[in-house]
């Protein structure tokens, strides 16, 4: 299309415009530049962006060019009006985001050539891998600007789910931001300036013995993979390649929705589904941390019968056919009332229902409980 041409819209829509790249596009009331380019699939870069914080515009990468404004804005902060003439892809404007990614990787490398790219592990985290494909998309290294780097490692922390290696951070402070904003904890915070720009605790503590709650969101926000989940890095040498089956968490009747991370027969990780309608990317420690009960050497894989005193191996239908003849003898024995039933909190609805309908239906009765009862 041309500048002069239009992009069809929905009668429906507000006819409030901005021209984006030549094309008349609509938006809403309140929208940032970024925001509409993101619906238009325009390739604006960010580094300190995450659509679920507020827009904190340090990183300075996604800057547009506005007609009739001298300076480049950053459009994740910028409001958009009615008329504005942007453009999101320029020369100056794409020569403007190298220097900044030149900046910022040799902060964060300290100018090591890595074979023209950060090698950053996708087990890190969700979002770990966002600095090093933009490097890779601007053809940086780190060397044009190497020198001093900021951020102090501290991979001594002894907790067992995060990994504190800061000598990666670039002080987007997203893990900040979302630990305060999402997660309402404020286990962490930033202390001292410039190159002494430091990630830390209260009183610089490890982090089992700050607020933390070890959610992992601090960890699959950060776009460098400054903090990485311990848990999946155990696998980072484990032969084959990274498969993603969407999911719903176990372990309550919330229903988040996870992305369970595996490498052939093994699972090596979760990460939390960012369009998940329960949770939109949040997770409990559980959640996020506690899934080695599903490949643990003790966990029954048959059902389990008594025969003569001693639990043996039964197929599926010996099973059932023996809990179904020890719920009827129970209740010709003994009465309705001798059958009980408490459901798990990690069920879901539907289970739930399913079982107090038992009950209820089966037996005449309504003695069922949870066991998340408050």
């Amino acid at each position: 299309m041309t500048e002069t041409q239009t992009a069809p819209t929905n009668p429906a829509e507000t006819s409030t415009t901005i021209n984006l790249d030549g094309v008349d596009v609509p938006f809403q009331e309140g929208e940032t530049i970024y925001e509409i380019s993101e619906r238009h699939r325009k390739e604006v870069p960010t580094l300190c962006y995450d659509d679920r914080l507020e827009a904190f515009g340090s990183c300075r990468l996604c800057v547009v060019e506005v007609e009739g404004l001298r300076n480049p804005v950053a459009s994740c902060t910028t409001k958009a009006t009615e008329g504005m003439v942007v453009r999101t892809k320029t020369e100056p404007i794409e020569k403007h985001r190298k220097t900044l990614m030149e900046l910022v990787v040799s902060e964060n490398t300290g100018g090591e050539k890595r074979n023209g790219q950060i090698d950053v592990d996708p087990l890190r985290g969700l979002k770990s891998q966002e600095l090093s494909l933009l490097a890779d998309r601007y053809d940086v290294d780190g060397t044009r600007f190497a020198g001093k780097t900021s951020g102090t490692t501290n991979i001594q922390d002894d907790n067992p789910f995060i990994l504190r290696d800061y000598d990666k951070c670039i002080s987007c402070y997203r893990c900040v931001r979302v630990c305060a904003e999402r997660e309402g904890d404020y286990a962490i915070s930033v202390m001292n300036r410039g190159f002494h720009t430091q990630i830390t605790t209260e009183f610089e503590n490890d982090l089992k013995d700050s607020a933390c709650t070890f959610c992992g969101q601090c960890v699959q926000t950060c776009p460098t993979g400054a903090l990485a989940d311990k848990k999946a890095m155990r696998d980072v040498d484990t032969p084959g390649e990274i498969q993603k089956t969407r999911s719903i968490c176990p372990y309550c009747g919330v229903g988040c929705s996870v992305d369970i991370l595996s490498k052939g027969e093994k699972i090596v990780g979760i990460h939390p589904a960012m369009d998940g309608p329960a949770n939109v990317g949040a997770l409990c420690i559980k959640g996020q941390y506690a899934f080695d009960f599903v490949q643990h050497p003790d966990r029954l894989k048959t059902p389990l019968v008594r025969k003569d005193g001693q639990l043996v191996e039964a197929s599926w239908d010996e099973a059932l056919d023996r809990a179904a003849a020890g719920f009827v003898k129970a209740k010709k024995d003994h009465g309705r009332h001798s059958v009980y039933a408490i459901a798990s909190g990690r069920a879901p609805h539907e289970s739930s229902y399913t079982l107090q309908k038992f009950i209820r239906a089966g037996f005449a009765t309504n003695h069922v409980d949870n066991c998340s009862r408050a």
